[in-house]
């Protein structure tokens, strides 16, 4: 890399990290050669004014960003971002820091009077979240969040919410292993014959009972997040174990795993839009730094401000690692293959932390919801 390079990236990675106003400008692109997704072109005057025919979906944010706040605390603040929807972590790794599952499962008016607190501020509880690892090859660690989902589910029979969020989980790649192993290349061929056993023995019969028990109590909605180091982590997986399990699994459509994979946001929005299979979304960014990825390839991944000097890529706060043009094609994808869920904030971003990501994500989405309905 030349100086001018050089000097180019330290300017962009200073101006992200300072600026607290010019929102559209910090989000453009990281400069280089390396892309990820293709900006679109500019929407057409005839088909921004199609676009009151639109479906105004739903913004609203995922609680473990708000762990540090009570439960009134974390309403007051949600309700004055102006969002309309939450995502309520059930426990596994988001933890259940509001809503106290157990005491809820067995008090159905202690459920609804949890429930009504959210109502009264004009905020939905669209969906329950309980990310963890159910193969985990720890019997223990496997039955904790085995246990999680399926009081998950008894909570979402009994308020009426129809879309648990979760991950598909990660096995040990051997009967003998005490660690989840994930495989993504088949080659040496032990890799291979591990990666069909974790398939046949462990994820697919899980899920088949799982997602029983979900349909039994009137759920048919199981969004997995594509996430490294589970054995869903791509669009291809999730069908994979869609296909052998049924159509109660889908997808939580977090596109901040996906643009590091390489993955068109609005390609991949339509493509799993025609399968019926997008139950969720997560809006979370990445930005990839191209003088890194350069040298490391994209499978450098930092999630500290402190690791980001030799980072390939990091979360970033909606329209902080892409534009506010790409973000409107996404909400636009969206709308055009009907979604019905909710567009849930997940604030990950190591330099604009905690509530100040939601607070900036909520601006980019509420702008580019706006215009697409011409409101």
């Amino acid at each position: 890399m030349d100086a001018g390079s050089k000097k180019n990236a330290v300017n962009r990675r200073t101006f992200l990290s300072q600026t607290g106003s010019g929102l559209l400008a910090a989000t453009l692109h990281a400069t280089g050669s390396f892309r990820v997704a293709s900006e679109p072109p500019s929407f057409s005057a005839a088909a921004t004014a199609a676009a009151g025919a639109k479906k105004r979906i739903p913004i609203g944010v995922f609680d473990p960003v708000y762990e540090h706040l009570s439960l009134d605390e974390m309403l007051e603040k949600v309700s004055a971002l102006g969002l309309e929807a939450m995502e309520i972590g059930t426990g596994g790794y988001p933890n259940n820091k509001h809503c106290a599952l157990d005491e809820f499962i067995a008090d159905k008016s202690k459920a609804r009077a949890w429930q009504k607190k959210f109502e009264d501020k004009g905020i939905h509880v669209a969906t329950l979240s309980c990310h963890g690892n159910p193969v985990h090859p720890n019997a223990q660690h496997a039955q904790k969040d085995a246990d999680t989902f399926r009081k998950t589910v008894l909570l979402a029979e009994m308020l009426g919410i129809k879309v648990i969020v979760g991950f598909s989980g990660c096995p040990g790649g051997t009967p003998t292993d005490t660690q989840p192993n994930w495989i993504t290349y088949r080659w040496p061929p032990e890799y291979d014959q591990m990666l069909a056993w974790q398939w046949k023995e462990k994820v697919i019969p899980y899920w088949k009972e799982a997602a029983a028990h979900a349909r039994s109590h009137g759920i048919k909605r199981l969004a997995f997040e594509m996430h490294p180091n589970f054995v869903v982590y791509n669009p291809r997986t999730l069908l994979q174990l869609r296909e052998a399990v049924g159509e109660e699994i889908g997808a939580n459509c977090d596109l901040s795993h996906l643009f590091w994979q390489g993955c068109d946001p609005v390609e991949v929005i339509h493509f799993l839009g025609k399968q019926g299979a997008l139950f969720h979304a997560h809006m979370k960014d990445t930005v990839i730094f191209p003088e890194n990825a350069a040298k490391y390839g994209v499978l450098n991944f930092a999630s500290e401000a402190k690791d980001l000097p030799e980072a390939s890529d990091t979360f970033r706060a909606v329209g902080y690692g892409h534009s506010a043009s790409l973000w409107k094609a996404v909400v636009q994808a969206y709308m055009d293959v009907g979604y019905e869920g909710i567009l849930s904030i997940e604030n990950e971003d190591p330099i604009l932390p905690g509530e100040i990501g939601v607070e900036r994500a909520a601006y980019v989405l509420k702008n580019v919801r706006r215009e697409l309905l011409g409101e």
